[in-house]
């Protein structure tokens, strides 16, 4: 039996932002991913320590959000800080390892946004079709059993991920046309049997990512019901309003997935597929606390005193 532990490949290159041969060009995309990468990083740190340091937003809604923050500063740091640390060394390598632990990260923290932005729909969803039950049904034990529950799911899909792969054998190319290790890439690559790992992607991986997804429909589903039934048109607005940011990050997230992963490969080029894992790893991390805090006034006014530094003491 052919031992499969065994790789002849100790590392791999990504060629996602080497394609561009004039240097201008270089130095440009590295300049846009270390701007998209610092705001990321800025604005979802103090989303985090706004909603810390303002008891009116120790509510379920804001801790969902809070959780979402650190989770996009994650996911983003698992892929721009390695393509800026090889622009700088002038390197597309990524060793074996590397590319492995890369692989678990990525899946962690979009297994986690995943979910997090499911909870978050059944919270507005229990907002606004329950507003009376609102503070029974959604309990802090509730909430961390949620977010705890969210991490170690993700946590062992990930694992089982990258166990998988780590059994594979890669002979001879180590070309990435991407700028992040990706499982799909490297399926491609590996010259072993990779049956069981479509297998775990197609009925693990694959419920995992769309489960969220179907509860996030039918939360808005009976969300848009509840909101037709609201007489006025200022209460609808209302009701509205209060769903719209997610709403918005909701489309962002899942349009560049879908795009990327669920149409078929004859219909892509490598610049759209790196466009769109761009957009999910990168772009969306970084627009995410634009949009919840563009019409949260609480949220603003939170933001407002981190920034001028002006607590208010204790109630």
């Amino acid at each position: 039996m052919r031992d499969t532990n065994q790789s002849t490949i100790s590392e791999f290159l990504l060629l996602g932002l080497s394609r561009q041969p004039q240097q201008q060009q270089q130095q440009l995309l590295f300049l846009l991913f270390l701007i998209m990468y610092l705001v990321t990083v800025l604005g979802n740190l103090l989303i985090i320590l706004a909603i810390c340091t303002d008891s009116r937003l120790h509510t379920p809604m804001y801790f969902f959000l809070s959780n979402l923050s650190f989770v996009d500063v994650c996911f983003s740091s698992t892929t721009v800080p390695k393509v800026l640390a090889n622009h700088k060394l002038g390197s597309q390598a990524i060793s074996f390892s590397g590319c492995l632990m890369q692989i678990y990260f990525l899946c962690v923290f979009a297994v986690m946004d995943n979910f997090l932005l499911a909870v978050m729909a059944y919270d507005q969803y229990v907002a606004i079709c329950h507003p009376l039950h609102y503070t029974a049904k959604m309990t802090h034990q509730l909430c961390a059993l949620l977010v705890v529950g969210s991490w170690v799911v993700a946590s062992l899909n990930a694992l089982l991920h990258t166990l998988l792969m780590a059994r594979l054998s890669f002979c001879a190319n180590n070309i990435i046309p991407h700028f992040f290790c990706d499982i799909t890439p490297l399926l491609n690559l590996s010259c072993s049997d990779t049956h069981l790992n479509e297998l775990m992607i197609l009925f693990v991986a694959g419920p995992i990512m769309i489960a969220p997804f179907v509860c996030i429909l039918i939360s808005y589903i009976l969300i848009a019901c509840a909101i037709l039934r609201v007489s006025s048109p200022s209460g609808r607005w209302k009701a509205f309003s209060t769903c719209g940011s997610h709403l918005a990050v909701v489309c962002l997230f899942y349009g560049t997935i879908i795009s990327l992963y669920f149409i078929p490969s004859s219909s892509h080029s490598a610049g759209k597929d790196m466009a769109a894992a761009m957009m999910y790893t990168v772009v969306t991390p970084m627009l995410n606390p634009f949009i919840y805090s563009r019409r949260n006034k609480d949220l603003k006014g939170a933001l407002r005193k981190v920034l001028t530094m002006r607590y208010l003491p204790p109630q």
